[in-house]
């Protein structure tokens, strides 16, 4: 139809030993003149000698005309949509159903006449002789707005080639477009039918790109389960936690949910993270902030205290280790920087930036200039970078090996007492057209390297998934947290 999205395509899983010799007795039974020597020939060599002739593709097209024509059926399915008086019919074949489901096969032995009635919903009912077409040919079309609806017949069926590829096809697509989105609803759907890894898929990429989801109109649409998940986690992306707030705001004027919901979500905000200017114009010009003042007072008295009294006085009579002083994934440039190395296995490269010391006011103002080496083989510890006079890295290269990273500060400082950093490199890819996080590596202080950093990448490859336009396009975030001065409280 114009001005639909093309269409994604499924190809079937290989079938069981059994299963197939079952299929192909019955597929010689209908076409005993498939092979032709008028059709094209695929030859394979064989170790023994002899040729194969494939004509599989001609055998999926008469396939297809055997369900368009309805031939030899001797079951029609009469799908009736749900409350409603629309009913679907197609003619099959039910050696075919029964080869591929065993819930058909139960269906059609239990039937009195030679119709079936099957009750769907509309969206499945919607969808349903597309999921007929797979059980024919192999293969499917898809759009985005479908994969439900076809995941849902598969399993309800036990099609469970198609359920897994239509798994496989969500996580591969988060990041398409889609005029309302659609990775919350497919969230919410995996939590629905205990689907973990397609819940996990969902959730990590929400955490990954909030930035771009909170710009979105799907992030209007996400449960306040789903709302409250997400502001537990410190994986979160996005530019500050102003930013998070002002779209918890946005959510709930828009969703208006109950204040005990609002109050937690307010609660999950760290306000620590926030610097003192934008506390007080936000306790000056939020409506969700005065009405619900109360329930964050404490935290808010506590984030000023924070910013103006130094960590190690505030250490003293507070645990300074507790989630409101934790940072998240900020790209803000307080916080880190972004790196673009292009044609990244030619040659070793070394880069600069300065972040603050940390995020209490006591701190922010003071700088931290942090020296990055990236090299595309393995640069073994004996082998880690020295310095020039005038603070230039100078890395040994070795042949062979995978890619390392480290990041250290270029000077020591008393000011570093009582703060640990931790590092967090993001590595950017595009997918379905769009710049979304591909990977992120944590790693401390006390290693000052990410150990696994790009281990499963092949940055050879001009196609590399890790590459955008042949670069590696990384983002690197400091945190700095408070570790040590729990320790001094104690």
């Amino acid at each position: 139809a114009p001005g639909e999205r093309p269409a994604s395509y499924i190809k079937s899983p290989g079938q069981g030993a059994g299963q197939h010799t079952r299929q192909h007795t019955f597929l010689q039974k209908l076409h005993r003149n498939v092979i032709s020597l008028t059709a094209p020939l695929k030859q394979e060599a064989l170790d023994n000698g002899a040729t194969v002739l494939n004509h599989s593709m001609h055998l999926v097209h008469r396939m297809e005309n055997l369900l368009t024509l309805g031939n030899s059926s001797d079951v029609s399915l009469r799908v009736q949509t749900i409350n409603t008086d629309e009913v679907k019919v197609i003619q099959a074949h039910s050696l075919v159903l029964t080869l591929q489901s065993d819930v058909f096969e139960e269906l059609l032995l239990s039937r009195n006449n030679s119709a079936l009635v099957l009750m769907e919903t509309p969206d499945c009912a919607a969808v349903f002789d597309k999921f007929i077409r797979y059980l024919y040919c192999g293969d499917i079309s898809l759009r985005l707005d479908q994969a439900i609806s076809l995941h849902k017949l598969a399993s309800k069926y036990h099609v469970w080639g198609l359920q897994q590829g239509l798994t496989q096809y969500m996580t591969q697509h988060l990041s398409s477009d889609s005029p309302t989105g659609h990775v919350v609803s497919w969230y919410t759907y995996a939590l629905q039918i205990g689907d973990a890894t397609l819940r996990e898929s969902c959730l990590q990429y929400l955490s990954w790109n909030l930035s771009s989801v909170l710009q979105s109109g799907e992030w209007g649409s996400i449960s306040e389960d789903l709302l409250l998940s997400l502001l537990q986690r410190s994986d979160l992306i996005l530019q500050s936690e102003l930013e998070l707030y002002e779209a918890l705001e946005a959510w709930t004027n828009q969703n208006q949910p109950v204040s005990s919901t609002v109050e937690t979500a307010l609660k999950a905000i760290r306000y620590g993270m926030i610097p003192p200017h934008h506390l007080f114009r936000l306790q000056r010009h939020s409506p969700l902030m005065a009405k619900y003042y109360e329930s964050i007072r404490d935290l808010l008295y506590l984030a000023f205290q924070f910013h103006s009294a130094s960590p190690i006085q505030l250490a003293k009579y507070f645990d300074v280790n507790c989630s409101i002083f934790t940072p998240r994934n900020y790209l803000s440039s307080s916080w880190g920087s972004p790196w673009i190395i292009n044609n990244p296995t030619r040659d070793d490269r070394s880069f600069s930036f300065q972040t603050q010391l940390g995020p209490s006011g006591h701190d922010s103002s003071k700088r931290v200039t942090w020296n990055a080496l990236f090299s595309p083989r393995w640069l073994p510890l004996s082998a880690r970078s020295t310095y020039t006079e005038l603070g230039a890295m100078q890395p040994t290269r070795t042949e062979g090996g995978r890619p390392r990273i480290i990041v250290t500060p270029a000077t020591s400082s008393p000011d570093f007492a009582g703060v640990s950093f931790q590092k967090a490199v993001i590595v950017m890819a595009k997918q379905q057209g769009k710049v979304v996080v591909r990977h992120v590596y944590n790693f401390h202080q006390s290693t000052e390297e990410a150990g696994d950093f790009l281990v499963d990448a092949d940055l050879q490859r001009r196609a590399s998934e890790y590459l955008i336009d042949s670069s590696l396009y990384l983002h690197i975030v400091i945190k700095p947290l408070y570790h040590s001065l729990l320790v001094a409280r104690k």
